[in-house]
């Protein structure tokens, strides 16, 4: 898997002064579009449109410094339309301008070629099932919050106790099917830098219908890879989540598929069990 994500790698450097098509990069890497976004995403740090956008203004920052070509001519030639648009993107990144950076001779900012390299780290192993469902609706209430990487989520935080206790009781008491429980489900990331909107619905598993006072999330019949951890509470949550896409997913022949993910969370103290539900195709 590592060695085809590489060559998806090296085709996007081949494709940087034109199109870089994103399935032809998920053919390559014998994946689905969804699933190499995804990969990509966790590997790296950064959406695959931003370590794209980033390497395009790496190699135009080269030709603003060389002084050979004029700015509208690096412009087009990365893809910009306009001097206005390319100094925005350029600023962005770079801190400075291109006129300014090759006036003064500024130090720029580069994104480096990215490859990917399997790194062995200790002996632990991580438990998991898969589960065929059919499928199913979830009652509860949903809204938009931002990612946050480590440590709680204030917009959660906030949204789940503005649902209040009398109503998350009378959302526990509907559930009737599997997973049991309140549930967090997760959908639509715009990305996984920090701050990236993503949707967020809390409700059960049920075969009745919502109450006025709630909504129905429709789920579609699917194939779950379902995860356990236990440990100190967020963190151990947060971090079962790096690892099902940096470890677990390169180690097997799984794809992650399009569709909510689910956990369920018992919260004991500082300490927390979880089981984490996530949509996968082989």
């Amino acid at each position: 898997m590592l060695e085809r994500l590489n060559e998806a790698m090296a085709r996007i450097e081949e494709d940087l002064a034109t199109e870089v098509d994103v399935k032809l990069l998920a053919r390559i890497a014998g994946t689905s579009e969804y699933h190499l976004r995804r990969m990509f995403s966790a590997l790296a740090g950064i959406p695959l449109s931003e370590y794209v956008r980033r390497r395009r203004l790496t190699r135009a920052a080269a030709e603003v410094l060389s002084g050979q070509d004029s700015l509208l001519d690096i412009a087009t030639r990365w893809g910009y339309g306009s001097n206005e648009a390319f100094a925005r993107a350029f600023r962005a990144m770079h801190g400075v301008g291109p006129q300014e950076a090759r006036a003064a001779r500024k130090a720029l900012q580069s994104q480096q070629i990215l490859t990917f390299k399997l790194v062995v780290e200790g002996s632990t192993s991580m438990e998991y099932r898969i589960v065929e469902k059919d499928a199913f609706q979830v009652v509860g209430r949903g809204t938009r919050v931002p990612l946050v990487h480590l440590g709680m989520n204030p917009a959660i935080v906030d949204f789940v106790k503005g649902i209040g206790r009398p109503a998350l009781d009378r959302m526990e008491a509907l559930g009737d099917g599997e997973p049991g429980g309140l549930l967090a489900l997760t959908y639509n990331q715009e990305g996984v830098e920090e701050g990236a909107q993503l949707d967020y619905f809390q409700g059960v598993v049920t075969s009745r219908e919502a109450p006025e006072d709630m909504e129905t999330l429709a789920v579609p019949k699917n194939t779950w890879a379902v995860f356990t951890t236990e440990g100190p509470y967020p963190e151990t949550i947060q971090h079962m989540w790096r690892d099902v896409y940096t470890q677990w997913f390169p180690s097997n022949s799984y794809q992650s598929a399009e569709g909510p993910s689910m956990l369920r969370t018992e919260i004991d103290g500082e300490t927390a069990k979880a089981e984490l539900w996530i949509p996968v195709t082989s």
